[in-house]
């Protein structure tokens, strides 16, 4: 068969939600994936620091901070941080309006101090919401906001009770970022990220296509929630996690098990890649 570029997702995909480690059955199925010469990225929006830890696991290159920053082996293809006046001035805008707020720096994280108190009383969640209480419960590295050291940022993650805190920052910044919000009102929590208009997890895909030869015929991609959808929606074949967003799934050409129960491994299997 053709050689493919597969893309993987994180959280709900690659590793149960707020995790590093991947089932062993994903792990081969990488593995045996290289072996039978098809290159394996992530794309994620985790920055390049949340990330880190799953570099041990040999990925070919990766598409980080939601397409944000992009890499090709040991080599940077993509570097597109938020200017000072964009972030600034939705920092202001959210905050004055009662979102939490997590910005996110190649290298680091910070939150806002009281995002913790917040996320503990706002019910269960999707993927990302799951991630976020996991690493301030655990302290993985995100730092209060008091000691954000003016480092460029790559995209705000927010989350709110209802919309129309939102809505000042969106009336705008709508333009320059697209506001992409889960579905999760039912739950009591809104939770999303603001992504510059210029990359997406789909321009990241097209990237490493491009840079490594690659048709978009030939990639395939992983993914669990909407924040994925720009990936899915450029891919060859789209595949979504059988724990993922019920609108995800629709719009996918293949639902696989969930991460928990091999789906990864299943699905590499399924499609002729292993």
């Amino acid at each position: 068969m053709d050689k493919k570029l597969i893309f993987l997702d994180i959280d709900g995909t690659l590793t149960p939600a707020g995790t590093n480690v991947p089932p062993e059955s994903a792990v081969s199925a990488i593995k045996k994936a290289q072996e039978n010469g098809h290159k394996v990225f992530l794309c994620t929006g985790r920055n390049l620091d949340m990330l880190s830890p799953l570099l041990v696991y040999g990925f070919d290159g990766i598409v980080a901070s939601a397409g944000g920053y992009v890499t090709c082996g040991d080599e940077v293809i993509f570097d597109c941080p938020m200017t000072e006046s964009q972030l600034e001035r939705a920092m202001r805008l959210l905050g004055e309006n009662g979102v939490f707020r997590t910005i996110e720096a190649k290298d680091a994280t910070f939150g806002d101090e009281n995002l913790g108190e917040f996320l503990a009383n706002a019910g269960e969640g999707n993927s990302e919401l799951v991630r976020w209480r996991k690493a301030l419960a655990e302290k993985l590295n995100i730092k209060p906001m008091g000691e954000y050291d003016d480092r460029p940022i790559y995209k705000v993650v927010v989350m709110c009770l209802d919309w129309e805190q939102l809505e000042p920052a969106r009336a705008e910044l709508e333009s320059e970022f697209d506001f992409c919000i889960q579905d999760l009102a039912a739950r009591g929590c809104l939770n999303g990220e603001l992504i510059n208009r210029k990359f997406s997890k789909g321009t990241g895909v097209k990237l490493a296509a491009e840079r490594l030869g690659f048709d978009m015929k030939d990639t395939i991609g992983f993914g669990d929630s909407m924040n994925d959808l720009d990936m899915i929606k450029v891919v060859g074949t789209s595949v979504c996690m059988d724990n993922g967003s019920p609108q995800l799934k629709e719009m996918s050409n293949m639902v696989c098990p969930s991460v928990e129960d091999d789906g990864l491994y299943d699905a590499f299997l399924r499609l002729g890649l292993i």
